[in-house]
């Protein structure tokens, strides 16, 4: 260790044999009588150049200090083959094994030219307040440097491995799926979700778009402080039901090495709870409210036209209540939800995603979709070929087939979901053809869905065809019967006129009547319900004029 130190002038060769001096001491020395000497020490060494920074493992109120964590984490990353004595533990929340210097060991640094050395101790003595003769155990990370290199360390090199280890120790720890439970608190279990953008059935190049765009934001900590916005990126997923949407998001998650907080509205009971579960929220984590148009009927649009141009101006939102009001205002509001995602609170945090997802995005508030809420809208559609041939890759390990030419064009002309896809890809058997006979089903799959609906197409074609020949025969009938009513609604004064007029109306009616017949012998489907309907409104119409022409009638003889 001297030796290595000659070469960097007088400072490596002081900071060598002080690290020298230390380990002799810690390591050969009883307790009482090394808490003595290095006490001398470090007298001595207050009047050298050199500086020490202690971090503790444990802080005052008995948690485990994080830069203490993160700055163990970032010499573990600095070649532990350098180091013969090591330590191997698992972390808290880590799902791999770390190997980290053990006590007093040393580990040698350079950053923009400073020679920096860390140094691992540990103290260990009688513990007086604790009832058992027990001993306490305290280590510590020491880093020792220069006088002259001071400013650079406090102010660049510490945040600088302060940042590297804590991507070290979010990269190497167990993510977390968190739900809210009533009362305002969250619970979680591990998230090992599989998902990941390599396995997801979708286009090729929008997959691409949302990788780079993720990788964009992941990277934008200047940028978004540049323009003065939180450090947050809001996601809509649409599209019809079994499409990924859940999917994506655990591969989100994956991807980006993020907790997920699975928020269920209808378990928050007013706003001032919904701005507590955002606050215990963690960094680098995906907030989603899954099928938000079904979540305390947040697809009611704005009506007033105050409203729209309040909103095309940029003005503050108005409350738009979600649930009915009560007396204890237990409730959560659009404007508490809007500023959830948008307001003041969403800054107390930062690198977070918001993820919605819905099956309908036309019926959700324009207001809570917008750019700067909702940044990025991604369609789930149906699967495609593309999507299908990353399934059959995941599913039956065919990167090719005879059977795809056949398949391909049948994807472009037939509506089917991933999840369709997937559970007919799915192989019943441990044979060799399985691969086979599940893409022959598949295409089986496809031309029924293909012929069931080109035969629906056919069908609402004909009711629509049906439908406006109804309303144009209706329309025409309605001109000729009005016509003979006006016929005969103007009295007479000749007395047969009445008769005449009555007969007249009733061969209208006979004809109307053998028409109609006529209609339902030649096309059942023509005799529907409005039809029924419009013959009932005439037979009323009749009995009403004859009821009025006989009032005519006797009237004209009482004069």
């Amino acid at each position: 260790m001297v030796e290595m130190w000659t070469g960097v002038g007088p400072f490596g060769s002081t900071l060598a044999s002080i690290m020298f001096i230390y380990t002799v001491i810690e390591r050969y020395f009883p307790n009482r009588l090394r808490g003595y000497i290095l006490t001398y020490v470090n007298r001595i060494l207050a009047f050298t150049r050199n500086v020490q920074i202690t971090v503790h493992e444990y802080t005052g109120d008995l948690q485990r200090n994080l830069a203490y964590s993160a700055i163990e984490a970032y010499i573990s990353s600095k070649s532990p083959k350098d180091f013969k004595r090591l330590t191997a533990q698992v972390g808290r929340n880590s799902k791999k094994l770390v190997l980290t210097m053990d006590d007093n060991e040393s580990m040698y640094d350079e950053f923009r030219g400073a020679k920096l050395c860390w140094y691992a101790s540990k103290t260990i003595s009688e513990n007086k307040s604790s009832y058992y003769n027990s001993k306490e155990v305290k280590r510590a990370l020491t880093l020792v440097f220069h006088q002259r290199y001071r400013d650079m360390v406090t102010e660049v090199y510490l945040n600088h491995i302060l940042e590297k280890g804590m991507t070290i120790l979010t990269r190497n720890r167990q993510r977390k799926l968190y739900t809210n439970c009533r009362y305002g608190y969250w619970s979680h279990v591990v998230l090992d979700h599989p998902a990941t953008f390599d396995n997801i059935a979708m286009d090729p190049l929008k997959k691409k778009e949302l990788i780079d765009d993720l990788i964009a934001f992941s990277k934008g900590k200047h940028y978004y402080a540049k323009v003065g916005k939180a450090w947050k990126r809001g996601y809509l997923l649409y599209g019809p039901p079994g499409t990924g949407k859940s999917t994506m998001i655990a591969a989100m998650a994956n991807f980006m090495n993020y907790d997920i907080y699975d928020l269920e509205l209808t378990a928050v009971q007013r706003n001032s709870e919904l701005r507590k579960l955002l606050l215990e929220t963690s960094n680098k984590s995906v907030i989603v409210i899954e099928d938000i148009d079904c979540s305390l009927g947040l697809t009611r649009k704005r009506e007033t036209a105050k409203d729209v141009k309040e909103e095309e101006k940029g003005k503050k939102d108005v409350k738009d209540q979600i649930t009915e009001q009560n007396p204890d205002n237990k409730v959560v509001t659009l404007s508490g939800l809007l500023n959830f995602i948008d307001g003041l609170w969403s800054t107390c945090g930062r690198e977070r995603l918001i993820v919605f997802t819905t099956n309908y995005k036309e019926k959700l508030d324009p207001a809570l979709i917008r750019r700067g809420r909702m940044d990025k809208h991604i369609e789930l559609s149906y699967c495609c070929f593309e999507g299908f041939k990353i399934l059959a890759r995941n599913y039956l390990n065919l990167d090719s087939h005879p059977l795809f030419e056949k398949l391909c064009p049948l994807f472009s002309e037939t509506e089917i979901t991933p999840a369709d896809v997937a559970e007919i890809l799915m192989p019943k058997t441990n044979e060799e053809d399985d691969a086979e006979i599940c893409l022959e089903e598949l295409i089986q799959a496809l031309e029924k869905r293909k012929a069931d609906a080109r035969l629906k197409a056919e069908e609402d074609a004909k009711e629509k065809l049906l439908t406006k020949e109804g309303e144009a025969k209706q329309s025409e009938s309605s001109d000729s019967v009005g016509t003979n009513f006006e016929l005969v609604s103007t009295p007479s004064k000749d007395k047969g006129s009445g008769t005449k007029m009555v007969k007249q109306k009733a061969v209208v009616l006979q004809l109307r009547m053998e028409q109609m017949k006529r209609t339902n012998r030649t096309d059942p489907k023509a005799w529907d319900q409005k039809t029924k309907i419009s013959i009932s409104q005439n037979k009323i119409d009749a009995i009403v004029v004859v009821l009025v022409l006989r009032v005519f009638y006797f009237t004209s003889f009482y004069f």
